[in-house]
């Protein structure tokens, strides 16, 4: 049931980290705050469809 996913930069749009998600626990999308080094700071990162 876990599948990986990736988060991009909502301010940049990079895609920086992949992680996994348990589908059936968490349906909707993923978000965290984590370091982007284009930005070179913390920003919000949301997983991509």
């Amino acid at each position: 049931m876990r599948d990986l996913v990736r988060l991009v930069c909502t301010e940049c749009k990079e895609e920086n980290y992949y992680t996994d998600k348990n589908k059936k626990l968490n349906p909707e999308r993923i978000e965290f705050k984590k370091y982007c080094p284009k930005c070179q700071k913390h920003t919000v990162h949301r997983e991509k469809k």
